[in-house]
């Protein structure tokens, strides 16, 4: 591909500074530069493996606050033509605004702003996956708004399917996929009902493969129960269950990821990333207002700490991670979406309802892509 990532690795009680600016990084086209510990992968030649590691050139982008940007947003959702009614709160009655105008600001450096023909000419002729669930959905359809704002003259095709949709930018060749997939692991039709296979992954897999960068999600559906779980029973190697600590088939079934990853991915010519676990806030006694949840909220919290600190799933995701031979990125968005408590459709997403899961576009996924940009531009 066009771009490269390079680990710096470090010996006992030796430490580098890095002198180098994420806009200088983005405007020489360097290539990305690791600053945290790393263990050797054979797998990958002897380099060592970014392993979910999060310093850039001495910065870590996902600790920082939100700050007031008069700027942004990025995009109207009315001149985007991929927005999906579900996340349009502005079309279904949102009345306040403040929501849109945040930047994300790490500590110690500054994002490079996105710039969508940037993008498209980086990753000229390139494949990018989104595989996942709905939140999947959510960050794929932010970043074809925020290219198409960039180049609102250049011809796209958008098909919509299941479980594949595509957004192709036809000047510079470069396709958004979306895959669809509620577990990332198998479930089948067996004749007692559904299963939830923790250890295969098979169905659509294949499509995943010869892209050049993958971005993975998986979490928000193993949490359901009653009507709207995804299946009737776990398989658990030989043995079939009714049910189970939700973590622990997480763990499982995310660590059958990770052995696909290792097997089928080759990281030397596909970027992979994992999307990181997107908060919920139905529950105001996380950030200490027991009676609130997502609804009516209008700012962020303020400082660079939720109250109740990250979720388990957050720590099953790392522990995979760290377990993986070959390259895998962790957009780790926890934290900093748990401060956008502001920031879900809620009761304007237009099925009644009150979202506090997904997100509003324009809106905070828009983040999300502006941090995996600054990833592949460094």
């Amino acid at each position: 591909m066009g771009f490269n990532f390079i680990s710096l690795l470090f010996l006992p009680l030796l430490s580098v500074t890095i002198l180098l600016g994420l806009e200088q990084a983005l405007a020489s086209d360097n290539t990305l530069l690791e600053n945290t510990n790393h263990r050797n992968s054979t797998a990958d030649g002897g380099m060592s493996s970014l392993r979910g590691k999060k310093q850039r050139s001495g910065c870590n982008l996902f600790q920082g606050r939100w700050v007031f940007d008069a700027s942004y947003p990025f995009y109207d959702s009315l001149s985007c033509p991929f927005i999906d009614g579900e996340f349009d709160c502005l079309k279904f009655g949102r009345p306040d605004k403040q929501f849109l105008k945040y930047s994300w600001q790490p500590e110690s450096c500054t994002i490079p702003r996105f710039d969508g023909a940037a993008f498209l000419r980086r990753l000229r002729g390139k494949r990018v996956m989104f595989v996942g669930d709905s939140l999947s959905l959510n960050m794929w359809e932010s970043l074809g708004c925020m290219i198409h704002a960039s180049v609102p003259k250049t011809k796209t095709t958008f098909v919509k399917g299941t479980p594949l949709s595509t957004i192709t930018f036809q000047e510079y060749g470069v396709t958004l996929h979306l895959y669809r997939t509620t577990y990332i692991v198998d479930i089948s039709k067996e004749k007692i009902g559904r299963v939830l296979n923790l250890g295969a992954i098979e169905g659509g897999a294949d499509a995943w493969k010869n892209m050049d960068v993958l971005v993975f999600n998986s979490w928000h559906w193993w949490t359901h129960k009653g009507q709207s779980q995804g299946w009737d029973y776990i398989r658990v190697g030989s043995s079939l269950v009714r049910d189970m600590n939700r973590l622990d088939a997480f763990y499982k079934g995310l660590t059958t990821w990770g052995r696909w990853v290792d097997q089928n991915v080759d990281t030397t010519k596909t970027k992979v990333f994992f999307q990181g676990i997107s908060p919920t806030h139905y529950e105001g006694r996380e950030w200490n207002e027991p009676r609130k949840s997502c609804n009516g909220q209008m700012q962020p919290l303020d400082g660079s700490n939720y109250p109740s600190g990250q979720p388990p799933s957050a720590g099953v995701v790392s522990k995979v991670l760290s377990s993986m031979k070959k390259r895998v990125f962790l957009l780790d968005i926890t934290t900093l979406s748990q401060l956008r408590k502001d920031a879900h459709p809620s009761t304007y997403g237009g099925d009644g309802g009150n979202d506090c899961s997904h997100w509003c576009l324009p809106g905070l996924p828009d983040t999300w892509n502006q941090l995996l940009y600054a990833a592949l531009s460094m």
